[in-house]
């Protein structure tokens, strides 16, 4: 038999290459924070009273998890360690394919300046870390009474 110069399926090789190609180019930073595609996926958002971001980080030990906020930004960090496929002594292991995210990640959030750095919540709860930050009473928009 022989060799071909091309893999079997061309067509799939070239929308794998065009994902790849779009996802380098698409990770544009955006005002509030680094670009799509990093880990973990963030949700940010904020009300009148608080500004809110929940990270989508399953699997995780809380302890493995660091939150800071300094000088309005916030950071997490933290490290998710890799979880090999099992084998045996007498066979040899061979990865296909692994999208699973393995590694240290850091993902840093600009929060607005009317926040409060001392009224800061953060919780784990089924793989979600959600961090509020409350907003100054003073920068809260209020009524005021005519007489």
């Amino acid at each position: 038999m022989y060799r071909t110069l091309f893999p079997r399926d061309v067509f799939a090789e070239l929308d794998r290459l065009q994902r790849d190609m779009t996802s380098v180019f698409d990770g544009s930073p955006s005002i509030r924070g680094i670009g799509r595609g990093g880990y973990p996926a963030l949700n940010v958002g904020s009300t009148e009273n608080s500004f809110e971001v929940y990270a989508f980080a399953p699997g995780l030990d809380p302890a493995a998890i660091e939150v800071n906020l300094d000088r309005g930004v916030l950071t997490i960090d933290g490290e998710r360690k890799a979880e090999a496929l099992p084998a045996s002594a007498e066979t040899k292991r061979t990865v296909h394919l692994e999208e699973r995210f393995a590694g240290r990640f850091r993902r840093v959030v600009s929060l607005p300046e009317d926040i409060d750095p001392n009224a800061v919540s953060a919780d784990y709860k089924d793989g979600v870390l959600h961090v509020s930050v409350k907003r100054r009473a003073a920068a809260q928009p209020r009524r005021i009474a005519v007489n």
